[in-house]
């Protein structure tokens, strides 16, 4: 199995923990040929930073015949743009979250890959993980029966501290808790349960902008304003009967995530879809409780993982798992609970995604060609 030669565009702070993975845990499948960014400092930091041999413009990372893939880091807005400049490259491309702002931009790259023979992944790929693998493991295998609910709960801080270098995305659509967190929690709901066949919700706002409180914030005392919602609670009807409740703020302080599955023979506590590993529970018919123990490896630290499992699928010709037709999904279901709180009403989603493959049990550390 070669190595695929990657290029990453966008040097931020999501980057330094691709990178660090990219060039070592994955290293045996992934290399890291060049980084781009539109400050050139920050691409050059990085570079020095995890020894990437060159730092280019984006169009000289698109044009080396060498790069086979792109990791698009880059600010949500511009997610879609540049992942259909990377296909007309003929690149393959993996991005962050989320997958797009519109259904339209997300269709017409899925569209472009199609007719071009090329592989689209999109983040989170903490999925792919020990625990929310072994969460899959355990519910195929009948630990808790046939599960008909699940209930999410994403609380978490809102931007007014400022110290994110570029906290007034957080405040936009793409930032909001929905489309910035809500993947975590909507692509391990797929893996656990199947696909979304309708929605509804209520999507508040409770401020039209903040001010910046904290003095060691580099825009401490700016007003800036609030454009997207900041307070979400979701139903989701699953194709496969189960319904689900999602809370997702960033109206609070502290972190304060929850995630469990209920069945007609047990409960179980998931870990946070954010991480890779976690505590798992399980409570029983009898009303016992129970840790259980990683079936997978994979519980560090593992972002990157989807595009290693992309590298496999290239030489391989499988599908990749955190595919694009997956983050498409998630995508319509996150617009789908924004036009059903307008709307006061249930959206039926039109797109529909197969349940990810889940990994082998037999998985070995560092071989995900299965």
């Amino acid at each position: 199995m070669r190595k695929i030669k990657i290029g990453v565009i966008g040097a931020g702070v999501i980057s330094n923990v691709y990178l660090k993975n990219c060039t070592g845990m994955f290293d045996n499948v992934l290399e890291v040929k060049a980084i781009a960014d539109m400050v050139p400092e920050n691409a050059r930091k990085r570079a020095d930073e995890y020894n990437i041999p060159n730092v280019y413009t984006v169009d000289e990372l698109l044009d080396d015949p060498e790069i086979e893939i792109v990791l698009n880091l880059t600010a949500p807005a511009a997610h879609a743009p540049l992942n259909l400049k990377a296909l007309q490259a003929g690149k393959h491309v993996y991005t962050e979250k989320p997958f797009a702002l519109s259904r339209e931009d997300a269709d017409e790259v899925l569209a472009l890959a199609e007719q071009k023979g090329l592989l689209v992944g999109c983040a989170p790929d903490t999925f792919l993980g020990a625990g929310i693998q072994t969460c899959v493991k355990l519910i195929d295998d009948g630990w808790i029966g046939t599960p008909y609910a699940a209930s999410g709960t994403i609380i978490m801080g809102n931007a007014s501290g400022g110290m994110h270098p570029n906290f007034q995305n957080f405040l936009k659509l793409g930032g909001d808790p929905i489309m910035d967190m809500g993947p975590y929690y909507l692509t391990a709901l797929v893996a656990l349960l199947g696909p979304v066949r309708r929605v509804t919700g209520s999507a508040q706002q409770l401020n039209k902008e903040i001010t910046i409180l904290n003095p060691k914030s580099h825009a401490y005392g700016r007003t800036v304003p609030v454009e997207a919602p900041t307070n979400v609670t979701a139903v989701l009807d699953f194709a496969s009967g189960a319904v689900a409740s999602l809370q997702a703020a960033k109206e609070s302080f502290g972190y304060a995530p929850r995630l469990e599955v209920y069945g007609t023979e047990g409960n179980l506590i998931v870990p946070d879809p954010n991480f890779f590993g976690g505590t798992i529970q399980l409570r029983s018919a009898s009303g016992e409780l129970k840790e259980v123990p990683h079936s997978h490896p994979y519980a560090e630290e593992g972002r990157g993982m989807g595009i290693a499992d992309m590298a496999y699928a290239i030489q391989s010709g499988r599908g990749n798992r955190a595919s694009g037709r997956l983050a498409r999904h998630i995508l319509d279901i996150s617009l789908g609970i924004f036009e059903a709180s307008e709307s006061e009403s249930h959206v039926r989603l039109q797109s529909t995604v197969d349940r990810p493959k889940p990994l082998p049990l037999g998985l070995k550390y560092n071989m995900l060609d299965m």
